[in-house]
């Protein structure tokens, strides 16, 4: 049986004080604190983050802040390269994409450049349905490069041309949902799918989004990429600018293991916590 307390007060200890106990509660209320505002911080670094900056002041190469962003997140995929598509929230369409290289340890910014999302916002990659126009958060490996150019000076990744019969099948009742398919194969419908080759100023250039394609889920999305920039906010994937598009190609190395994760500044997609 549990003790209780009782409200009597033993004579010799009444109105006295505990310094052992004052200096516990210290200690917590102080923990308390310094939590708060290693939470605070964080979410400021990543609203400034997530806000493409002037090129003067945040050029390729360098980083325009203190922590680099990669220290603050719970996972980079175990490689020495990481690329990063932070949105403010996930209603946004816009927001900005850096990657990173890690040296004796230490990450660095190596580019940076303003990004387009999907024209439904962002979402948790985990429960995401097909057809909403949102782009998964998450921590994603990247598998293949494609594009209709071929691949920029210096690329190491493995690189695939785009043909008059190259395909990104999205037909849920396909075998072959979300894979790149050439030709399109018979349990593929057409409707249902993506020629990539009508697409030649997105898909220039473009690096898989390893989402939902090691294992998919049918009905969770597919065909998402990393790609040029069209008119506006696209279909679910990340874009950016033609230029931005070459260097990171130029600069992705297979040997590093490179991963992208997606998210917004704070809460349950927030990119920190993948």
């Amino acid at each position: 049986m549990p003790m209780t307390r009782t409200g009597t007060t033993h004579p010799a200890t009444a109105g006295a004080t505990d310094p052992a106990g004052r200096t516990r509660r210290a200690h917590r209320g102080a923990v308390r604190v310094r939590a708060a505002a290693l939470t605070s911080a964080a979410a400021v670094a990543l609203l400034a983050l997530a806000a493409p900056a002037p090129a003067a002041t945040a050029p390729a190469g360098s980083s325009a802040h203190h922590i680099p962003l990669p220290v603050l997140m719970a996972d980079t995929g175990g490689g020495d390269q990481l690329i990063t598509a932070l949105a403010p929230t996930t209603g946004a369409t816009t927001g900005t994409v850096r990657w990173w290289q890690r040296h004796n340890g230490r990450w660095r910014q190596a580019g940076w450049a303003p990004a387009r999302f999907g024209s439904g916002g962002l979402t948790e990659g985990r429960t995401r349905v097909q057809g909403t126009s949102t782009t998964p958060t998450g921590l994603y490996g990247l598998p293949f490069a494609f594009g209709t150019l071929p691949p920029p000076p210096g690329s190491a990744v493995a690189y695939r041309r785009v043909g008059g019969d190259s395909w990104w099948c999205e037909d849920n009742a396909s075998a072959s949902y979300n894979r790149w398919v050439a030709p399109l194969p018979a349990d593929c419908a057409a409707g249902e799918s993506e020629r990539l080759a009508d697409h030649p100023t997105q898909y220039a250039r473009a690096l898989v989004i390893g989402f939902n394609y090691h294992r998919p889920v049918h009905g969770r999305g597919a065909g998402i990429f990393l790609h040029v920039n069209g008119r506006g906010a696209t279909a679910g994937c990340v874009s950016v600018p033609a230029g931005a598009m070459a260097r990171i190609l130029s600069w992705v190395r297979p040997a590093a293991r490179p991963h992208i994760a997606v998210g917004t500044a704070y809460g349950p997609t927030a990119l920190t916590r993948y």
